[in-house]
């Protein structure tokens, strides 16, 4: 039996993991004003399913399983960068009569699967989070710990995304979207842009070095 402590530290670092502030949260809000909240619980479970699979990696790393090779990364992360590019493109670009857009309407399921699985940061990040939450307790962890935590990050993943979820619903936040629809659409527009640069510039930087 995995120390609960271990477990709860596990909840804790996959709560935290997802409800950081990036270009998914961004996203998700928007999406939320102008969809409904039915549409943003699409676009939070498609992107589940990045949060699991790069949680399970981060999780395995750290109880002593082969971490991947660069080169995976920096392929993604290429991919990654010019679809946040387009997208911000597309969202910088839109005109000041228009209704707010959210980025992903059309298929908030897809759109939340793309954004969670090929976020090229979300391995060292959280790889990042769980290592200094559940730190104190590295030296105590087992292999046969594994399927425990992998459990109990499912669940803090759940629980973070029910909160994202209620508070992107709620009438004064979708109030503020939709008032400042086209302002908000285009910030995050720059933002998706930066994000995705940083990571083609990143992406770059790292193969420039493995090859040097």
């Amino acid at each position: 039996m995995t120390n609960p402590q271990i477990l709860a530290a596990t909840l804790i670092a996959a709560f935290l993991y997802v409800v950081s502030p990036g270009p998914a949260f961004l996203a998700l809000f928007t999406l939320a004003a102008s969809r409904g909240r039915a549409a943003g619980a699409k676009f939070i479970c498609g992107h589940l399913v990045g949060d699991v699979t790069w949680g399970a990696l981060a999780v395995a790393a750290i109880v002593g399983a082969n971490r991947i090779g660069p080169t995976l990364f920096e392929l993604l992360g290429f991919g990654c960068g010019l679809y946040l590019v387009y997208l911000g493109v597309r969202a910088v670009m839109t005109r000041k009569d228009a209704p707010p857009r959210a980025i992903g309407a059309a298929r908030p399921l897809a759109t939340g699967m793309a954004f969670g699985l090929t976020n090229p940061k979300a391995y060292p990040v959280a790889l990042a989070m769980f290592s200094a939450i559940v730190a104190p307790y590295i030296g105590a962890l087992h292999a046969a710990d594994a399927p425990q935590m992998f459990a109990a990050a499912f669940f803090g993943f759940l629980l973070a995304d029910a909160a994202l979820i209620f508070m992107a619903g709620l009438p004064a936040v979708r109030k503020f979207f939709l008032t400042h629809g086209v302002a908000v659409t285009r910030a995050v527009g720059v933002i998706f842009i930066l994000f995705g640069a940083r990571s083609i510039a990143d992406a770059a930087a790292s193969a420039m070095r493995r090859t040097a």
